[in-house]
């Protein structure tokens, strides 16, 4: 049976652990029930009787240790991964894994939603930041980019005033015609407005359109956090054309 001193033997090494890095430690070692968070942590400080018993963490290290727990426990609580047991148990100081919580059974799935969780909502454009950041926190990050497209996509054709078979590259050309353009800035040089149509039929095309016609996999998180972001900022340019 795993335990806290059976994963980290070397205090120096817990206390080198970043919150997150040491709350995923915690959430490997809750049981599915209910729980007292220093059930994880409150023998790590007894001193050993005889070999062969499991050693101990040093007593005159406690204080600083137990800074570092109750940081891990609490970037549990403020990523609603576990709450306070329901009834008078959570009064009392019992504690369950929450619905998200439990859904997290791996280390590679814990990772995807730290990494999700270091990405602030905040950046997002409001229409899609719920949305988008959802399926970036569970790791469908497929689904967390054609999102954000679908979304610059339908911005534009409402922008617009287009109709329903107005749709993918060439929206976004009729849409920022350097000329004709709806949502061209007639008040910028030619060569920024040609360079702004570029840029939303670019990422249409790259981004969007790929998602609509084939199966697309898309691995790495950062790079999906990076192309939303991108879509979050096309976002804004229409609001400030319509």
């Amino acid at each position: 049976m795993e335990t806290l001193l059976t994963i980290i033997p070397d205090i120096d090494v817990l206390l080198a652990l970043a919150p997150e890095e040491l709350a995923g430690i915690f959430l490997k070692l809750v049981p599915k029930g209910m729980f007292q968070p220093d059930s994880i942590t409150n023998t790590v400080f007894q001193i050993p009787v005889t070999p062969p018993a499991q050693a101990a963490y040093p007593h005159h290290r406690e204080q600083e240790a137990g800074i570092a727990f109750s940081e891990a426990w609490n970037w549990l609580r403020i990523n609603n991964l576990i709450v306070p047991a329901p009834g008078n148990n959570g009064k009392n100081g019992w504690t369950v894994l929450t619905r998200r919580g439990a859904a997290i059974k791996d280390e590679q799935t814990f990772q995807r939603f730290r990494e999700a969780a270091a990405f602030p909502k905040s950046l997002l454009h409001p229409s899609i930041a719920d949305k988008v950041w959802l399926a970036l926190a569970r790791g469908d990050l497929d689904e967390a980019v054609f999102a954000a497209f679908k979304a610059v996509e339908e911005a534009v054709r409402n922008a617009a005033k287009f109709g329903p078979t107005d749709i993918g590259v060439p929206l976004m050309r009729k849409a920022f015609d350097k000329t004709t353009g709806p949502l061209s800035d007639s008040g910028q040089p030619e060569p920024e407005r040609e360079a702004l149509a570029h840029l939303f039929a670019g990422a249409i095309g790259s981004y969007k359109n790929p998602h609509s016609h084939r199966t697309v996999s898309i691995t790495d998180p950062r790079e999906a956090q990076e192309m939303v972001m991108l879509a979050s900022h096309l976002l804004r340019i229409i609001d400030a054309r319509k």
